[in-house]
């Protein structure tokens, strides 16, 4: 976890002291256009488990702020701007926002919202997040530290991941930020909705049912970053119907405390499988790995197995799948998984 970036000058006592006095203000939109849409289905208060520890809200919130990934995904599909959400350079656009997220904001008419500083895996810039008055700060999959949240809950309810750094489902964020939104029937038909979609793809491929794969990612020198199976992105191949490749688990002798574990370019070819999936940022970036002789010895490499990710914002999208993301990418996702699956003899 790295710096925040910016000095936090403030200490918790003075953090607490802001939060309070903005709470009064906490419902109060203002100008600001960020109203939560009323008329809420859920029932407050709302006591939210995670982790970390649990958060308990006592009323619909109106000021919402996002950490981590793709929370603001879901809290836009429920049909509520947020008041701040993190910075994202890698895939977003200028502003460092998704272009999924730009659109649906454009559609809800709502005001932009603050951009926090900083990348949504370092520690949460608290002076900033304390000047949005939240009403709840909704960090579903991140990797907030224990210290990370406790100072965070000072400011307002805080809902973390419930078991996992950096691991929630996409589903699971729907049923969570449903729930601290007092939106859990809307949730619910944008989760089943959501989930239709994947499931005719599905049908409409059974290329990929049954289909090994094995997810990883070039980005650091000589060796393969491996998603575990509960990452969020192995997770989307499954609901599609592939299936994890045996060589993960045989691979796998690092400590369970990440995502992924790594594999040297020495061990490539201890790599079984029927479809390789990575990403990439840019072409560039993919033509420099599969330059690597021991890249281009690989079976999947050489045969057409290889469904190569490129672009960051196909990546960001696929990386973390969510009820936006996904009719977003998936139609672009699948033809490449099968044109993959359609070379496994």
């Amino acid at each position: 976890m790295t710096a925040l970036s910016r000095p936090v000058q403030m200490t918790a006592a003075a953090l607490v002291g802001a939060a309070l006095l903005t709470a009064c203000s906490g419902t109060d939109t203002g100008d600001d256009g960020q109203a939560g849409g009323g008329g809420g289905d859920g029932a407050f208060p709302v006591t939210i488990d995670s982790a970390l520890g649990e958060a308990v809200i006592p009323e619909e919130p109106e000021r919402v702020v996002t950490w981590g990934w793709s929370a603001q995904d879901v809290v836009l599909a429920l049909d509520v701007v947020p008041v701040a959400m993190p910075r994202n350079d890698y895939g977003g656009n200028e502003d460092g926002v998704f272009e999924w997220d730009a659109d649906k904001i454009e559609e809800l008419g709502g005001e932009q919202p603050t951009i926090l500083s900083g990348a949504h895996a370092d520690a949460p810039p608290l002076e900033e997040i304390v000047e949005a008055r939240p009403d709840v700060i909704l960090a579903p999959n991140s990797g907030l530290t224990q210290e990370d949240f406790d100072r965070l809950q000072e400011i307002a309810p805080t809902v973390a991941y419930p078991e996992q750094p950096w691991a929630t489902t996409w589903q699971e964020q729907v049923d969570i930020v449903g729930r601290a939104l007092g939106k859990e029937d809307e949730a619910a038909a944008l989760l089943e909705d959501t989930q239709a979609q994947v499931e005719a793809l599905a049908a409409e491929n059974p290329e990929l049912e049954g289909t090994t794969f094995f997810y990883a990612a070039a980005n650091e020198a000589d060796v393969l970053n491996v998603y575990r199976e509960y990452d969020p992105r192995v997770e989307m191949l499954t609901d599609l119907g592939m299936e994890p490749s045996a060589s993960v688990s045989e691979l796998d002798t690092a400590p369970d405390d990440s995502f992924f574990f790594q594999v040297s370019y020495e061990n490539l070819q201890e790599i079984e499988t029927d479809v390789l999936v990575m990403y990439f940022a840019d072409e560039a970036s993919l033509e420099e790995f599969t330059s690597d002789p021991l890249v281009a010895a690989m079976p999947a490499v050489q045969e057409g197995r290889f469904a190569p990710i490129v672009g960051e914002d196909f990546v960001m999208a696929s990386s973390a799948p969510t009820v936006l993301s996904i009719p977003w990418m998936l139609d672009r996702y699948v033809p490449e998984l099968v044109a993959a699956a359609e070379n496994v003899e």
